[in-house]
C-alpha cells in the first residue's frame, strides 16, 4: 500500500508543533486551547504554511475529537445527578436562549440580513462551544467544581435546542415547507429525548456489556457503541456530542474508571486536532472586513454569557467566584456556529465571515478568561473593628 508522503510529513510537523505548543502552555499554567488555534490560523488557506495533504485527515479528526471530549466528560458524571439537575436549570437554559440569542438576532437587523440570516446569526451567538469547554474543565482541573454541573446542564440543554433549530434553518435555507421543518424538529427532538430515556431505564446494564478484563477490547468496545451513537444523534439532526455524553454518563464504576484510562491519550490526540481545525477553517483576508462588527458583538455576547453562566451557577448555592468561573466558562463559540454558517453562509455572503471571526475572537478569549477567573483572589472580609475598653 502506498503511503503518502506529503501527508506523513505535515501531519509530523503539526504533531510536532502542537507537542512544543502545549509544552509551553502548561509551564506557564495556561490552557493550549489558544495557540492550537493560532497553529491552525497559521497553517490554514492563507496562513504562512499551509498544509493542505493534512486537510483531510484533520477534518474527520475534529469530529473523532468532539466525540471523545464530551464522552470522556460524561464518564465523570453521574446519569441520576445529572438528570436531577437539568430538571433544576430549565430557567438556566431560557435565561441563556434569551440573553444570547437576542443579541445576534438584533445585530442581523440592524446589518440588513432577511429573515434566514438574522435566524441564523442568533443561533451562532447562543451556542456555547461543548469541545472547547470540556476541555477547559479537564485542563483547569474544574471537573470536581461545585459549578461544573451547572454549566454542563446548560451546554447540554443548548445542544438539545439546537436539535430543533437545525432542521428548521435547514429546511428555510434550502427553501423547502413549514411542514418539512416541522417533521425535522419533532424526529430530533423525539430522539434525544429517547435516547435520554433509555440511558435511564436500561443503562446501568450497558457497563456489564461493555466490559472486558483487556484494555484493548475495552477501548474497542466503548468507543465503538459511542461513534455509533454519535451517527445516530447526526442522522436525526441532534448533537453527536450529545450522543456521546449519554454514553460517557451511562458508564459507572469501574467500567468508567477504566475508560477514562485507556481513552484520555485518544482523547488528547484528537482534541488538539479539533482545534487546530477551527484554525485551518479561517482565511485571513476574509476576516478582516469583518473585525469590527464581530469584536462589537464578541464584546456584548461575552457579556450575557457570563450572566447566563452566574445565573445557572447561582440556582445550586454556588458562590460568587465559583459563579463567575460558570459565566467565563460558557464564553468560548466553537463547532455549532461553524455549521450554522455552513448551512447559509452560501447564500449570505457577509455572515460567514461575519461568523468566522467573532468564532475565532471568542474560542481564543474564552479560555483565557476562564483562567484568569480561576486566578482571581478571594475577596477578604473586612476586619471586625477592635473592641474598646473603657478605662477604671
Amino acid at each position: 500500500m502506498h503511503t503518502p508522503v506529503a501527508l506523513l510529513l505535515e501531519l509530523g510537523i503539526i504533531l510536532a508543533a502542537l507537542s512544543a505548543l502545549g509544552t509551553l502552555a502548561r509551564r506557564f499554567t495556561l490552557s493550549p486551547v489558544p495557540l492550537y488555534l493560532l497553529t491552525g490560523l497559521a497553517l490554514g488557506e492563507g496562513g504562512i504554511a499551509p498544509v493542505p495533504a493534512a486537510g483531510a485527515f484533520v477534518e474527520t479528526g475534529a469530529s473523532i475529537g468532539v466525540v471523545l471530549l464530551l464522552l470522556t466528560l460524561g464518564l465523570e458524571f453521574s446519569l441520576t445527578e445529572f438528570t436531577a439537575g437539568m430538571r433544576r436549570h430549565v430557567p438556566s437554559a431560557v435565561t441563556d436562549l434569551i440573553l444570547n440569542a437576542t443579541p445576534g438576532a438584533l445585530a442581523g437587523w440592524l446589518l440588513g440580513f432577511d429573515g434566514i440570516g438574522i435566524l441564523a446569526l442568533a443561533g451562532a451567538t447562543y451556542i456555547s462551544s461543548s469541545g472547547i469547554i470540556a476541555r477547559l474543565l479537564a485542563d483547569l482541573h474544574r471537573l470536581g467544581n461545585r459549578e461544573t454541573p451547572a454549566v454542563l446542564a446548560v451546554l447540554v440543554m443548548e445542544d438539545v435546542a439546537m436539535a430543533a433549530y437545525l432542521p428548521v434553518l435547514a429546511v428555510l435555507a434550502s427553501g423547502g415547507q413549514w411542514w418539512q421543518a416541522t417533521l425535522g424538529v419533532l424526529a430530533a427532538v423525539g430522539a434525544v429525548l429517547a435516547a435520554f430515556a433509555a440511558s435511564y431505564r436500561w443503562g446501568h446494564h450497558l457497563g456489564r456489556l461493555l466490559s472486558h478484563p483487556e484494555s484493548e477490547q475495552l477501548l474497542l468496545r466503548v468507543l465503538g457503541l459511542t461513534l455509533i451513537v454519535a451517527a445516530l444523534a447526526e442522522f436525526v439532526h441532534a448533537s453527536a456530542a450529545v450522543g456521546a455524553f449519554l454514553v460517557g454518563l451511562t458508564l459507572t464504576g469501574e467500567t468508567a474508571t477504566r475508560s477514562r484510562a485507556v481513552l484520555s491519550p485518544l482523547r488528547d490526540l484528537f482534541a488538539a486536532v479539533f482545534f487546530l481545525a477551527i484554525g485551518l477553517s479561517v482565511t485571513p483576508e476574509e476576516l478582516t472586513p469583518a473585525l469590527p462588527a464581530a469584536f462589537a458583538l464578541a464584546a456584548v455576547t461575552l457579556a450575557t454569557k457570563v450572566l447566563a453562566g452566574r445565573y445557572a451557577a447561582a440556582r445550586d448555592k454556588v458562590g460568587p467566584r465559583g459563579r463567575l468561573r460558570a459565566g467565563t466558562a460558557l464564553i468560548a463559540r466553537g463547532e455549532f456556529s461553524l455549521v450554522i454558517v455552513g448551512l447559509v453562509g452560501t447564500t449570505h455572503d457577509t455572515l460567514g465571515p461575519l461568523v468566522t471571526a467573532y468564532v475565532f475572537i471568542l474560542a481564543i478569549a474564552g479560555p483565557l478568561l476562564t483562567r484568569l477567573a480561576g486566578a482571581v483572589p478571594p475577596r477578604r472580609a473586612p476586619r471586625p473593628a477592635a473592641s474598646k475598653t473603657s478605662a477604671g
